[in-house]
């Protein structure tokens, strides 16, 4: 597909984002309160507090700093401030992000406060807004713009309208040379076996298998009954009675192209098309995971209506769900329950998100954007220290 007036903002790494953010991100939960206060001194920033980074260890704590340095080094971010609560850890992500060759500041609170440490982070934050203030949009190829894809709050209509014109954009992203991610590892269950022939060659099917039944013994280890977290209450009103059921709609949203690799979460990808990353599939930490693997912008075929948003990730929802659309306005970018009425197919439904896709890409608001849905969730593997 070829380029369609697209713009974005190239970075000196060469990676392109397609917003131009200044973040002062927490390191930890001890630091919410400062990074909150900086933000608040400095309009135009975006605070990132969240719960965890105190007392983590092993892969737990390492899944918190590839979160929390790939957050920073998205190419959504032209500058970041980071303040932690001590040294070390501060350095550890302020270094993982400077590789970017951004604009990076870094903060402890130990030995000088919250209020000093508001003050000096406010003056950074000033200098970096400033500076990316003229920074220039440039043309961009749309296979350098990396796109996620979730479903979430879905029903009957999802599987049947907004989770096939997803597809679409899938197929028409990879077939101009572009990458994709997609995960929600238990939300396959009963379709595992279809994503599992798409794999590309034996070594990506093996590590997709891993991940996914590392994932089901986890959830058999607990000994419990998921029926209303998988599928939620939400699912179940929709029409979702099983996980079968709802696994086949979110495979929908995949499209038709082979599976070229399999990821851990916050993972960037390094080989070009559609990727499996091993997440959670709740919404909120899913897109998270995404975001700091590099995507710039999200696909989010919703059914009874998911409100979810992303601090530095713009999430486009799409619903195929009349209701919804009509009672939930603020919240949906596109309504394609056109496709259930037969008034176009696919194909017309396929323009539409591209459209769409392509404006967002050029600075238009998503509607969580412009209602300030900012969810950040640090997937967390298991209990601190």
């Amino acid at each position: 597909m070829a380029n369609q007036g697209l713009t974005g903002f190239r970075r000196a790494n060469g990676a392109v984002g397609i917003r131009n953010y200044v973040v002062i991100l927490a390191v930890d939960d001890l630091s919410n309160a400062a990074v909150e206060g900086i933000a608040a001194l400095v309009p135009g920033t975006i605070a990132i507090p969240h719960s965890y980074g105190r007392l983590q260890f092993g892969e737990d704590l390492e899944l918190t700093f590839r979160t929390l340095i790939g957050t920073g080094a998205n190419p959504n971010v032209a500058a970041v401030v980071v303040v932690g609560i001590e040294p070390s850890w501060t350095d550890r992500v302020a270094d993982g992000i400077a590789l970017t060759q951004k604009p990076v500041g870094r903060l402890s609170i130990e030995r000088n406060g919250d209020l000093n440490t508001i003050a000096s982070g406010a003056r950074m934050a000033a200098k970096f807004l400033q500076d990316a203030s003229e920074i220039q949009r440039t043309p961009v190829e749309r296979h350098e713009v990396m796109m996620s894809i979730k479903c979430g709050e879905s029903d009957t209509t999802s599987g049947l309208g907004a989770c096939p014109t997803t597809s679409q954009a899938v197929d028409r992203t990879v077939a101009a040379g572009g990458t994709v991610l997609f995960g929600e590892t238990t939300e396959l269950t009963g379709g595992e076996h279809l994503i599992a022939k798409r794999c590309i060659n034996d070594a990506v099917r093996d590590k997709f298998m891993a991940f996914f039944d590392d994932y089901m013994a986890t959830v058999e280890e607990q000994g419990v009954d998921l029926l209303g977290s998988q599928p939620t209450q939400g699912n179940i009103r929709g029409g979702l009675s099983t996980i079968e059921e709802k696994a086949m709609g979110n495979i929908a949203k995949t499209g038709s192209v082979p599976v070229v690799d399999a990821l851990e979460p916050a993972v960037a990808p390094s080989v070009q098309g559609l990727n499996f990353m091993d997440t959670s599939s709740a919404a909120a930490e899913c897109i998270t995971l995404m975001a700091a693997a590099g995507a710039v912008i999200h696909l989010f075929p919703t059914g009874q209506g998911n409100i979810i948003g992303n601090p530095i990730e713009p999430v486009i929802k799409i619903t195929a769900n009349p209701l919804t659309a009509s009672t939930m306005t603020e919240h949906i970018d596109l309504d394609v329950s056109g496709l259930l009425r037969r008034d176009y197919g696919l194909k017309e439904a396929g323009d539409q998100i591209m459209e769409l896709i392509d404006r967002t890409i050029n600075g238009r608001l998503t509607a969580a954007e412009a209602i300030g849905h900012k969810e950040f969730v640090i997937t967390k593997l298991y209990r601190s220290a």
